[in-house]
């Protein structure tokens, strides 16, 4: 059998071994499991230890306690290209609890943080790592990257406070400063996927490539209502009324690199060297694909994933946890047989030519960014920018090994503006199930109108089975009502720019201005209902704001067209059709060129609802974030008057 939900979720290995049902080819790579999550304990320094999440919950009622330390960690990471592993000597996450230091073996990637709605999230932050100079510059040089080896976090995606010890990210957690964050996860969160990750000025794009993040998932079990809406995973159980099982699929790019007989960066590490990140200069337009690095799934490079069965249905939560580069996600079947040890990144493209088969197998998006859509939207492919997640239920048809592919994409659908070769992530293998031989679509709508027949309550079973049957809807799970016209009470108007006219260097700039941590951008009124028009004036940046999400209303390409319907043509660009008044926290801002021309406009609305506080809204090309991309955001009281309170007393 498939390992099931409860042993994905406290990080055991799965009860069949890839040994014993792989092929040889695939006994060859690295074994990809789900992240460890957390083990819960109660906030004392004698760290004792509770077992499970239930033996937490029943002594520390809605807590979930973590503890960790942020610390140069050693490690290794298989290159392909060599068939070899990498020594690294990287910044990242470590257990408190442990009495002693991961071994080498341990992946780059954070546990995965479980939460439910009403539950507390208290993380504690000690930075372990050594003295920098750097940190608390000011003045331009805000924006030149700088404090390595400060701190501090991000819960990206959750509706949760920005101000104090919550989400705040305007705090800097100094070498040798303890600091503990603390989520209160309102009752009427969505669930979802979110993540973590650090997110300090100067610091950001450095440390999570370094492999410093994490999935954080929302668990939710709300029944709706004939006039409240629900949690999606209240309906997809299995018969026996378990969870169906999933995969939380972490995307990093490690960018780690060594030094040549010159002192310059080298990704060609040999042995003996220790590859590391220290340096902005490995990161960069064209930066990724020239390292011939492979992007990771939960840390491992072109990994093996726990065996799925023919025919059952599985979520799989994926979440773009890397800096800067487009991925493109494909599942194709394996039809090939030639070895996995050896492969550079330059022969990649032949290789799936070669092995994986000319069909990619299709599959039922859910979510973006961790918010239900208002319909399952089937796919062959999803473009995930830096920042974004998408929940898509998957089927693998029949038995046998499936290809995880990064896709090829037109240029403009890309943050390199070049049409990437395509890239493998992975291996799956089906075993013998239950085999699909019809559509996959058909076959994931009539499990879902059985599901929802065992599922749900009887004054909501009609409605529900009913959306199914028509184009697989799910208007009983959506987390939030769509804002129409007249509530809207106000606009906002956001430009991207990078200045490359100026002497004395390049300037990442919104509306005009690189960041200055002193100024506050935006001020805006609690209760308020915004429209935004988002373009960019030169190239691509996805944008992504903190708190409160935003529905999509349209997307205008330079001719006028409103690309965004389910169905739409953007010229071979597959990522906004079916945008249209989908909820998101981070959306690619298009512009294919290096001219307003030929930039798209497109127009969201967003409620500031509950918080008050300041956050920041920025281009998640985090390299963009460190050097200027950036604003800060104030939500206030109203005045009483059209106004917002500006005084502090």
């Amino acid at each position: 059998m498939f390992v099931s939900h409860k042993i994905a979720l406290f990080g055991v290995a799965s009860v069949l071994s890839a040994a014993h049902v792989l092929s040889a080819v695939t006994q060859e790579a690295r074994t990809v499991s789900n992240p460890p999550t957390y083990i819960l304990e109660p906030i004392t320094k004698s760290r004792a230890k509770l077992e499970t999440f239930a033996q937490n919950r029943a002594t520390f009622p809605g807590e979930v306690l973590l503890d960790m330390n942020v610390t140069y960690l050693d490690r290794q990471v298989y290159n392909p290209a060599t068939a070899r592993y990498d020594r690294v000597r990287l910044r990242g996450y470590q257990d408190a609890r442990q009495a002693r230091p991961s071994g080498a073996d341990t992946p780059l990637v954070g546990p995965t943080i479980d939460v439910r709605p009403g539950e507390t999230v208290r993380i504690t932050l000690n930075n372990m790592l050594p003295q920098d100079s750097t940190c608390g510059i000011g003045g331009g040089s805000a924006n030149t990257p700088h404090c390595f080896s400060g701190t501090n976090l991000h819960s990206h995606g959750l509706w949760v406070n920005p101000s104090g010890n919550g989400d705040n990210v305007l705090v800097s957690i100094r070498p040798g400063v303890e600091f503990q964050y603390e989520y209160n996860i309102p009752a009427d969160h969505p669930a979802g996927t979110f993540w973590y990750h650090p997110h300090l000025h100067g610091s950001t794009a450095l440390q999570v490539s370094s492999g410093m993040s994490g999935a954080l998932i929302i668990r939710g079990d709300r029944m709706p209502t004939p006039t409240e809406t629900g949690d999606l995973d209240r309906l997809l159980k299995q018969p026996d009324g378990s969870d169906i099982p999933e995969r939380v699929l972490v995307l990093q790019q490690i960018q780690y690199a060594c030094t040549d007989s010159d002192g310059g960066i080298t990704y060609d590490c040999k042995p003996g060297q220790v590859g590391g990140i220290e340096s902005y200069d490995q990161f960069g337009p064209g930066s990724w694909p020239a390292s011939g690095r492979f992007t990771s799934i939960n840390g491992q490079v072109l990994g093996q994933l726990a065996p799925a069965v023919a025919g059952s249905i599985e979520r799989w939560r994926m979440i773009h946890a890397g800096v800067r580069d487009t991925i493109n996600f494909e599942i194709r079947r394996k039809t090939g047989t030639a070895a996995l040890r050896t492969l550079t990144a330059a022969d990649t493209h032949r290789w799936i030519d070669q092995n994986c088969g000319k069909d990619a197998i299709p599959y039922g998006v859910v979510a973006q960014d961790g918010l239900t859509m208002a319909q399952v939207q089937m796919r062959q492919q999803a473009v995930l920018q830096p920042g974004y997640r998408v929940d898509a239920l998957v089927v693998l048809p029949q038995a046998g090994d499936y290809c995880l592919v990064d896709a090829a994409a037109p240029a403009a659908a890309s943050v390199n503006q070049i049409a990437p070769s395509r890239r493998l992530l992975g291996i799956v293998t089906a075993v013998e199930g239950n085999a699909v031989n019809g559509e996959i679509g058909t076959y994931l709508q009539d499990w879902l109108i059985s599901a929802a027949e065992r599922t749900m309550a009887q004054d909501v079973a009609g409605k529900v089975i009913d959306d199914l049957k028509g184009e697989m809807r799910l208007s009983s799970f959506i987390p939030h009502p769509d804002i129409a016209p007249g509530e809207v009470t106000g606009e906002q108007q956001l430009v991207f720019n990078i200045d490359v006219k100026q002497p004395g260097g390049t300037f990442f700039e919104i509306d005009g201005k690189p960041y200055d941590t002193s100024r506050i951008d935006r001020t805006l009124p609690l209760g308020g209902v915004d429209e935004w028009t988002l373009r960019s004036d030169f190239v691509s940046h996805p944008f992504h704001i903190h708190v409160n999400p935003f529905q999509i209303i349209k997307i205008v390409d330079a001719a006028g067209n409103d690309v965004s319907a389910l169905g739409a043509n953007d010229d071979g660009d597959p990522q906004y059709a079916g945008l249209k008044n989908v909820w998101k926290d981070t959306l690619w801002i298009k512009n294919p060129g290096t001219d307003p021309s030929t930039s798209y406009t497109i127009t969201v609305r967003t409620r500031y609802q509950r918080y008050i506080g300041e956050f920041v809204l920025h281009c998640h090309i985090l390299d963009h974030e460190d050097q200027g991309m950036m604003q800060n955001v104030r939500i206030t009281l109203p005045d009483g008057h059209g106004g917002t309170v500006t005084g502090h007393h």
